[in-house]
């Protein structure tokens, strides 16, 4: 064992420093650290490394940001913050809104962003525009809405829609429906 996981292993009492797994334990640096020992490493389960290192995240298992990213430990900050800024749910977005990370840190989990990350597809509507979180579309087409019973009609406006994994798709509430939307039929407004 490295005196580095010596000192992790220490640091973290034997549990991953994210989900609080017993199991797998591994060291992983933390991409852009200032040094290269444990104040720049974290230690993680195989799951949490799995997916810190893959193109898909399992949102149900990052619940447990919720308490590791108020961690002390600056390299846990700056993992949380990186995958909070990946996860594209309401509780990953309010949580990083109120969560306090010192301006060092936070500029060594900025500057390291990119890293580990893959370059998603935009998101763009009928015209090829790009869509954003919180934009307003029109529909381009009548849309029947299964299951609701009703017909969406074209020229109808979508406001504060929600961007999905699937570029090719946006949430948004039509007749106070939460509904999906194909950006093949949408026109940004």
């Amino acid at each position: 064992m490295s005196a580095i996981e010596e000192s992790l292993r220490l640091r973290a009492e034997n549990r991953c420093e994210l989900c609080q797994s017993e199991d797998g334990l591994s060291v992983r640096a933390v991409p852009g650290a200032p040094s290269a020992d444990a104040e720049g490493s974290v230690l993680v389960c195989a799951t949490c490394l799995e997916q810190l290192e893959g193109d898909t995240l399992n949102v149900k298992h990052w619940f447990c940001l919720q308490e590791a990213a108020w961690s002390g430990v600056a390299a846990v900050q700056v993992t949380s913050w990186r995958l909070l800024q990946r996860l594209e749910e309401g509780w990953a977005k309010e949580l990083l809104d109120t969560l306090y990370v010192p301006e060092e840190t936070l500029q060594w989990a900025k500057a390291g962003l990119g890293t580990g990350t893959v370059a998603r597809a935009k998101t763009v509507d009928s015209n090829g525009t790009e869509l954003l979180d919180g934009d307003s579309v029109t529909l381009i087409k009548d849309l029947d809405v299964k299951g609701a019973g009703f017909t969406a009609k074209r020229g109808t406006l979508v406001k504060n829609i929600r961007l999905t994994d699937d570029p090719a798709n946006v949430d948004g509430r039509v007749n106070k429906i939460a509904i999906v939307l194909k950006t093949c039929f949408l026109k940004k407004a």
